[in-house]
């Protein structure tokens, strides 16, 4: 057992062999990870701003178009967070757009009758419904994950078709494929100060709009749905981080066996994780019935859930990250809805410029194969700009998705899984 040392003027504790403490690693690494995310948000700030000012495209970083992108980031962060809960435990959940359209119908369904907030409380039940079935099937039974999320898909679109036919055919306003209007929910602003940043985001000045944009967005006409989505990812990474229940459950998804033999009871884990995160996702498709869309309507989730689970291998199973990469499909889908062909034309420019520092970045690592492709993509991406003066309409409609596959391309050198994340998991039989 080594003895703590306290080091000379109150610096960093170490052990009697001269190493550094873990705990004060783990701090010291937590604090250089937010120093870098700080930077990189910044740089990119300043490369929009850039584009902006050169291109023309206000739109790009307009506050219309960030508070549009959170609110498209919300239900396929809640998907993501549904898919951490899961895999984190180590049941493996493709399930997630299956639970989604179940949430959606359910918020839909109930919300038209009894108001938005039962409405949303019910989609919630019904995405729960949703990951206790997978449960049964993956933990109990041992059914193969990826097959039981495909029966998930499959059963709550089929069973949401059915339902719809059964109770919503005939009333005022609904129909098989839609119910009546859901009511709205109230929205936050923070008291004197949209005005006053919107101001600031009409002189288009360099910089200084730009966060006067990011601000307003953030402080005005936000659903409380989203705010409550954020608090429930950072709960999230609090309770998983932070507490001897999330320990638990993240030892289940890296080696049930050895938790096992620690007196873990791997089976309860493992269904509560499933749970949550069939909750989550149906809590994702309650958020698209009563404040995207104000009503249920069929295949209004748009394959969310399958984005969401990339936004989660994205984030590398963390909740930070899946929250970034959200964000990212948002903000590309709410240009698209905002201006279209110009706005997707001036981000070929930032994502050029993104991709040529990722190339000379990687380059500077010695990941020489990944660095030169980096800069020739960037090339033929610049090219592109430079020689057109818009994007086909076709383009900007797959843009989120192309994006949403180039960031996991880009990511996947770095990207660690739970080690036994989708393994069947018998008690008592080993590996």
């Amino acid at each position: 057992m080594s003895a703590t040392v306290q080091t000379p003027g109150g610096g960093t504790p170490r052990d009697a062999g001269g190493g550094t403490r873990p705990a004060a690693r783990s701090r010291s690494d937590r604090r250089t990870r937010l120093i870098r995310l700080a930077a990189l948000l910044a740089l990119g700030l300043v490369v929009v701003s850039l584009v902006r000012v050169v291109t023309g495209a206000q739109e790009i970083s307009s506050s219309g178009t960030l508070g549009t992108a959170l609110g498209l980031a919300a239900p396929i962060a809640l998907a993501g967070l549904g898919g951490l809960w899961s895999e984190r435990a180590g049941v493996t959940n493709i399930g997630l757009e299956g639970m989604m359209i179940a949430g959606s119908f359910g918020a839909g369904w109930w919300g038209y009758q009894h108001g938005p907030w039962l409405g949303v409380l019910m989609g919630i039940a019904f995405g729960a419904i949703g990951g206790l079935i997978h449960a049964v099937a993956t933990v109990t039974f041992g059914v193969d994950h990826i097959i039981s999320g495909v029966a998930i898909n499959i059963l709550g679109l089929g069973a949401t078709q059915y339902l719809a036919a059964r109770l919503l055919t005939g009333t005022e306003g609904g129909g098989s494929t839609q119910s009546p209007q859901v009511d709205e929910l109230p929205t936050l602003s923070v008291p004197w100060v949209g005005d006053r940043l919107l101001d600031l985001e009409r002189h288009h000045w360099f910089l200084v709009s730009d966060l006067a944009a990011v601000l307003r967005a953030v402080t005005t006409g936000v659903s409380i749905l989203t705010v409550l989505a954020v608090v429930l990812i950072v709960a999230s990474g609090l309770v998983l981080w932070r507490t001897a229940f999330g320990l638990r459950l993240r030892s289940c998804g890296e080696d049930p066996w050895a938790a096992e033999s620690l007196g873990v009871k791997v089976y309860r884990y493992k269904y509560s994780a499933v749970v949550i995160s069939g909750a989550c996702a149906g809590f994702g498709g309650a958020f698209l019935a009563v404040v995207a869309a104000s009503q249920y309507r069929e295949g209004q989730t748009g394959g969310r859930g399958f984005i969401g689970l990339a936004a989660m291998i994205f984030g590398n199973w963390r909740p930070g990250g899946l929250a970034g990469g959200s964000l990212l499909f948002g903000y590309t889908d709410g240009l698209r809805l905002r201006q279209g062909e110009e706005s997707i034309h001036a981000l070929l420019l930032v994502l050029g410029i993104g991709l040529l520092a990722l190339g000379v970045w990687m380059l500077v690592q010695r990941r020489l194969p990944q660095g030169a492709a980096s800069i020739v993509v960037a090339g033929l991406v610049l090219l592109w700009f430079a020689l057109t003066d818009t994007v086909p309409g076709d383009f900007t409609g797959m843009t989120p998705y192309v994006a949403t596959l180039l960031v996991l391309a880009l990511a996947s050198q770095r990207l660690r899984p739970p080690a036994a994340d989708g393994v069947v998991y018998r008690k008592g039989q080993g590996r």
